[in-house]
């Protein structure tokens, strides 16, 4: 009868077996989608729920530190502009003042600002004589002598002093001849002698006879002119 289709008690149970089938089978149902539900998120092949999206974003807002007040910009200060003495002023003076001049240390004034002369005592006078230091001349350095040859020529020897003969040259039967470089000055005097060949016996003798040379005064372009040129002095026994 149909009534007997809707009584637990009229329909067959099902057997053991399946029931414990469905049972494995849903568990693991469950077991997996509460794997697929955990582990999704991390591989990142399912997107999480929108609200666990929103969930995350008011935690992380919230621990985030409130953002900082914006600060007021600071005006940038003008660049200084130095004064320029010799600018010409923008604004005309209210007075113009008599300029004054500075005083010279140790000169004495009258009321007017006229120097006083300590020799008459009058406004703007003369200083006594001897008052002023007059600075000295700078001295001169002499030319330097300049060797004989082209244009210089060599000056004529006015004055001759034979060389002595040194006696113990002449008992050591000593001969030779001795070199000399002489610088003769502007007015012909020889103010120099160095030996250039020396013999040894003979040396003081040959130095000593060219010093006591005189010559003519050495021209250059009309001026004299101090030279240096090379004497030769020979030693001969006879």
């Amino acid at each position: 009868m149909p009534a007997d289709l809707f009584d637990p008690a009229s329909r067959p149970s099902p057997p053991r077996s399946s029931r414990r089938l469905t049972v494995i089978t849903s568990i693991a149902l469950h077991i997996a989608a509460a794997l697929v539900f955990v582990f999704a998120p991390l591989a990142g092949s399912v997107p999480l729920p929108a609200v666990m999206a929103h969930i995350d974003d008011y935690v992380i807002a919230a621990a985030l530190p409130p953002p900082p007040a914006p600060r007021e910009p600071v005006p940038a200060r003008p660049a200084a502009v130095e004064a320029n003495p010799a600018a010409a002023p923008i604004e005309a003076p209210r007075s113009i003042e008599p300029e004054v001049e500075a005083p010279v240390p140790g000169v004495s004034y009258a009321p007017g600002g006229l120097p006083i002369s300590g020799a008459s005592g009058v406004p703007g006078g003369l200083p006594a004589e001897g008052s002023v230091a007059l600075a000295a001349p700078a001295p001169q350095t002499p030319p330097a002598p300049l060797p004989v040859g082209g244009r210089i020529r060599p000056p004529r020897r006015l004055t001759y002093v034979p060389p002595v003969y040194p006696a113990i040259a002449q008992t050591a039967r000593v001969e030779g001849i001795v070199i000399l470089e002489a610088i003769i000055s502007a007015s012909g005097d020889v103010t120099a002698v160095r030996v250039l060949r020396s013999v040894p016996l003979l040396d003081e003798a040959a130095r000593t006879a060219v010093a006591r040379w005189r010559y003519s005064p050495t021209t250059l372009n009309g001026v004299n002119v101090p030279v240096i040129m090379t004497v030769t002095v020979t030693f001969a026994l006879k």
